[in-house]
């Protein structure tokens, strides 16, 4: 499992673009296919992971009435609300919003409408 977890509920079974190495390097999203994660109603189109630091960026796809069982990370969590609504044990979150998870905070996730978020690991 790429990044490692707590209790990773999501996994990342696809190359995302590596840590770059004096170069820019460029996912097209839009021609990448959406990829199972192993938790049901949650897709990933994985952007950057670094297997040596952990870090990783990814785009989800939440499905309406989706919800994660309660998990943690060991990374901080970064979760930015591209489109739809989200919500967690805490809050529901809209587009535009941005939430910062500190690492070892168990939570569950989900979407009653559906709804994409950017997610960072670091």
């Amino acid at each position: 499992m790429t990044g490692g977890g707590m209790s990773e509920v999501f996994r990342n079974t696809s190359t995302a673009l590596p840590l770059p190495k004096g170069e820019t390097l460029v996912a097209r999203t839009t021609e990448a296919n959406w990829q199972q994660t192993g938790t049901d109603g949650f897709l990933i189109k994985p952007l950057f992971e670094d297997t040596i630091s952990g870090q990783r960026t990814w785009l989800m796809k939440v499905d309406p009435g989706a919800l994660a069982p309660p998990h943690a990370h060991s990374e901080t969590e970064q979760i930015y609300v591209i489109e739809g609504s989200f919500y967690d044990d805490e809050n529901t979150y809209g587009p535009g919003d941005f939430a910062i998870r500190a690492p070892g905070v168990m939570h569950t996730g989900g979407s009653k409408d559906g709804a994409v978020v950017m997610l960072i690991y670091s």
